[in-house]
């Protein structure tokens, strides 16, 4: 009995110096909801919207375009609501206007009262060829240098278009290329699937640069494309989950829905339990 006493001990001692790393594994990065997925129910009551999402668990939203012509006091009521609630904005969602030089000391103003880190355009508008897409690589790149300067980073969200080659190349390459590595690519899961580029691909051939991802699945059955719940379509998402935390840079994830066969609400629900499901 004597002498099994010090293994005892060396046992428990590293048992109890493997639970911080073991605790530290299953951390992941936070779980968000793209508010455009609920944008109906946003628009009729915003502050109750807001509630309910963070009721169902979600840690963290991402508010999208109108959110542009928001007074700074109206800023001020909803920060105050996502204080209350615990659940930060982590980023939001811009038209190309909102980085013009004459509108983008608004937005940053604005994304400074929400608490935002993530500046990301979601359009670019009308661009014509490799060198239009190198001109929204330099507007990124210079609303980047603003924005740093505010503590936050620019982005860059894309669709499919984004991921349809041009003389052989593809606009997203075009943007990583040209723009510095601290702007971010947001990747859109759901589009970049249907464009037929694999996202695990992606995310390894840009270490450090998908800041974020919306977590948007798409099933190749016209019947069905994006109105598929999170897990029911043809994402890799336990591979996804892996090349973007390990390789990726991820800061956040966020569910983005177009639609499905139930309620926009009762769809953001279920896909974040599906989410943690998936994720672990």
């Amino acid at each position: 009995m004597t002498a099994s006493n010090p293994i005892s001990r060396r046992s428990l001692l590293a048992l109890a110096a493997a639970a911080p790393l073991a605790s530290a594994a299953r951390k992941r990065p936070p779980v968000g909801l793209e508010l455009y997925s609920v944008r109906e129910e946003l628009k009729n009551d915003l502050m109750g919207t807001v509630r309910a999402v963070a009721k169902m668990g979600y840690e963290g939203v991402e508010f999208f375009s109108p959110y542009a012509d928001w007074t700074p006091d109206y800023a001020r009521e909803v920060r105050a609501l996502l204080n209350d609630l615990g659940m930060p904005c982590l980023a939001t969602h811009n038209g190309s206007n909102s980085f013009a030089p004459d509108r983008l000391a608004r937005t940053i103003e604005l994304n400074r009262i929400l608490g935002s880190r993530f500046i990301v355009m979601a359009s670019a508008g009308r661009v014509n060829g490799l060198d239009g897409w190198k001109a929204v690589a330099e507007t990124l790149t210079r609303a980047n240098e603003q924005m740093k300067a505010a503590g936050m980073r620019a982005g860059f969200h894309n669709h499919q278009t984004e991921f349809m080659p041009i003389d052989g190349v593809l606009p997203m390459e075009v943007l990583a290329r040209n723009t510095p590595r601290d702007v971010v690519l947001q990747l859109d899961v759901g589009t970049c699937l249907q464009a037929k580029v694999d996202p695990v691909a992606w995310i390894n051939k840009n270490p450090g640069r998908i800041g974020a991802i919306h977590l948007k699945d798409w099933s190749p059955d016209p019947a069905k494309g994006y109105r598929v719940l999170l897990g029911e379509g043809a994402a890799p998402w336990k591979k996804i989950f892996q090349a973007a935390e390990k390789k990726g840079g991820l800061d956040h994830y966020l569910v983005e829905q177009e639609g499905s066969a139930y309620p926009p609400l009762e769809t953001a629900q279920r896909c974040l339990a599906a989410f943690k499901k998936l994720r672990g």
